[in-house]
């Protein structure tokens, strides 16, 4: 696969290699992903819009340059903006590749971080050197202020330009929640959802706060994803009750959407509210409420791509990423995409839910 270099959302070249409940493959424009798509399916995309959560600074006590990456919060709500966990770069930006950045200070509780108009406090560790929880100090509106002026998109060498906000914003975004682009998403306009109610096509949304894909260290990436809160409105869980009723397909656009219904169904029926998407979706996987997904393009061993194994197997994966090198298809957020239909699955009976440590806090 090629890393893709543009920030071009919907290029008109876009493709989508389509995978279907029997294996079978086929390639076609992504512009006509409508045409997959059943009367009386239901479309579910993330609404979440990015927020500016690379922040550089100093580490006060050694006057040393870092950048600051959020990476985690506890909850979607608008006051609840004073404590994230976070992972900390030494001097560098998005120019030089995440695994070659150099590592910040020694960290250390009560450390101290100016971060623009923001300061923030390190309360602990979080099991990693880098990985933190932060506090910043203030008001929320004066948190909210200091992010947006000071703070970047998270960004990737992959793309050589800096990124504007409104380069990794879908076009349905709406709560500033997410910490990397829902970048599925990016398939999505407002002329695709008035094709979609022509077809009789459901649309509906959620909001999941999406996490970072890198963190350019081996021991951090392979506990990827971190827990991520969401939300699901009533008349969106209303229609998934009413589409499993008639027997229409619930298709998620990402692998954030797919998280967070499948979250909400570990005990059932969808109910509408916030949670906290805590679990990992693999092989393992049996999937409760999702039957389709629409995603990126994603290299074997990412977070992303272990979710897509409860979608289809190893061998169906691995001759999809040969077709996906052979044909040039584009990876990273502004990439080219693929349909996965699961293969009919028993759903098994609901489990008692365990503890488990939080990534994030």
């Amino acid at each position: 696969m090629i890393a893709a270099s543009q920030a071009t959302q919907r290029p008109g070249d876009a493709k989508l290699l389509v995978i279907d409940a029997a294996g079978e493959f086929r390639h076609a424009a992504r512009a006509s992903f409508a045409e997959l798509l059943h009367a009386g399916d239901l479309v579910i995309a993330n609404d979440a819009a990015t927020l500016p959560a690379s922040l550089g600074g100093i580490h006060v006590a050694t006057g040393s340059p870092v950048e600051v990456r959020l990476a985690g919060r506890r909850s979607l709500s608008v006051e609840d903006v004073r404590e994230f966990s976070a992972i900390v770069f030494g001097p560098g930006d998005f120019r030089t590749r995440t695994e070659d950045r150099p590592a910040p200070p020694v960290l250390g509780p009560g450390d101290r971080l100016a971060l623009g108009p923001l300061s923030a406090s390190i309360e602990c560790l979080l099991g990693h050197p880098r990985l933190v929880r932060l506090r910043f100090e203030g008001s929320p509106d004066a948190i909210w202020s200091g992010l947006a002026r000071h703070g970047r998109p998270i960004q990737y060498a992959h793309v050589p330009v800096a990124l504007a906000l409104w380069d990794i914003w879908t076009p349905i975004a709406g709560p500033p929640v997410a910490f990397e682009p829902p970048s599925a998403g990016f398939a999505i306009d407002w002329h695709l959802v008035a094709e979609l109610h022509a077809r009789r096509v459901g649309f509906a949304t959620i909001t999941h706060a999406a996490g970072i894909s890198s963190t350019g260290d081996p021991a951090l990436d392979a506990r990827l994803p971190f827990d991520e809160p969401y939300r699901i409105p009533e008349t969106t869980a209303a229609r998934i009750r009413r589409t499993r009723s008639r027997g229409g397909r619930i298709v998620a656009i990402g692998t954030t959407v797919v998280r967070a219904l499948e979250h909400a169904a570990r005990e059932g029926v969808i109910h509408a509210g916030e949670g906290l998407a805590t679990q990992r979706i693999g092989p393992a996987t049996r999937l409760r409420a999702v039957d389709v997904i629409l995603s990126g393009t994603h290299e074997p061993g990412t977070s992303h791509y272990e979710l897509l194994r409860a979608f289809a197997s190893d061998a169906t994966l691995e001759r999809a990423t040969r077709e996906l090198d052979s044909h040039g298809y584009r990876t990273h957020e502004f990439g080219d995409s693929v349909w996965i239909e699961k293969v009919g699955q028993a759903v098994p009976p609901a489990s008692p839910a365990c503890g488990r440590f939080s990534l994030t806090f």
